[in-house]
């Protein structure tokens, strides 16, 4: 079954060893691809080009959210986009499975597949840190047996009708990266709309294989994961962590100098260092050259 009204957004960043599984998947559902390419210096561009991708070259790395919705708007006869990373790979079926869901569920604002990691596991995230409905408060995890309403859907695989997706305003653009995510199901449930777990759509995600590794990684990471929490925490009033988490990971990072743990270092110098910029109201975009 070809699926003409249906375009998957790739956004890569010097992930060309990951691209060819991703994109040959989505070939083979009938999935045409944007690949929106985040100034990438492994030839990630050419490696979709030569997959049979379109592709947007940006000059400079505009993070996840932003560069998806640089994608979606670029694919303007889709009436539906599948938003994936590029570690992510559909097993035989799962577009179908997921236009079925779309049309069975008509409230449905996004769906997204049943992920499975490289271990086995199956992802299923069962509370949100921006979920005021389906609560959850322990966190008990039961995995679903069925399709089924959820508090939250990983951005690592995502569909969504393309027209009601841009009139909510994409994903937030003064995130560079992290709880992008949770922001735009929060919104989407905020708006009346269904979060649903598709589970007969089924893809393989190899969890942190989007982009090679590179040096800074962790602290850079950790820098953007403290101050989108932070971010996303004040949007809709919910306590500020940014004085927890810099206490707790100050406390560490002076155990790790003492201890000479270096990886411990990089790792709670970037959550404290991330935290403090929020606490001081610096702007992730700022970090990243993307104003000003």
């Amino acid at each position: 079954m070809t699926v003409p009204s249906l375009v998957a957004i790739v956004v890569a960043h010097d992930s060309a060893h990951a691209l060819p599984d991703c994109l040959a998947a989505l070939a083979a559902e009938h999935v045409p691809a944007i690949v929106v390419d985040n100034a990438s210096r492994d030839g990630s561009a050419e490696v979709a080009r030569e997959a049979g991708a379109a592709v947007i070259r940006n000059p400079r790395n505009e993070g996840y959210g932003r560069a998806n919705n640089i994608g979606v708007r670029a694919a303007e006869q889709a009436a539906r986009i599948l938003i994936l990373n590029p570690d992510l790979v559909l097993r035989p079926g799962a577009a179908d499975a997921l236009l079925r869901a779309a049309d069975a569920y008509p409230d449905a604002g996004l769906l997204a597949p049943r992920l499975v990691e490289s271990d086995g596991r199956v992802f299923f995230q069962p509370r949100s840190l921006l979920s005021p409905y389906l609560p959850n408060p322990k966190g008990r995890l039961a995995l679903p047996e069925g399709d089924v309403c959820a508090p939250f859907l990983s951005g690592a695989c995502l569909m969504a009708e393309r027209a009601a997706f841009l009139a909510l305003g994409g994903f937030d653009e003064n995130i560079f990266l992290f709880y992008e995510d949770d922001d735009l199901c929060r919104r989407v449930a905020d708006a009346g709309r269904a979060l649903v777990h598709v589970d007969g759509a089924v893809a393989s995600h190899g969890r942190g294989r989007s982009s090679a590794p590179e040096p800074g990684r962790v602290h850079r990471t950790r820098w953007h994961q403290a101050w989108s929490r932070a971010y996303v925490s004040r949007k809709y009033g919910l306590p500020d962590p940014s004085p927890r988490t810099l206490a707790v990971n100050g406390a560490k990072l002076a155990l790790s100098r003492l201890t000479l743990r270096r990886g411990a270092y990089e790792r709670y110098a970037g959550s404290a260092a991330g935290a403090l910029a929020a606490l001081r109201g610096e702007s992730a975009l700022a970090k990243e050259g993307l104003v000003g």
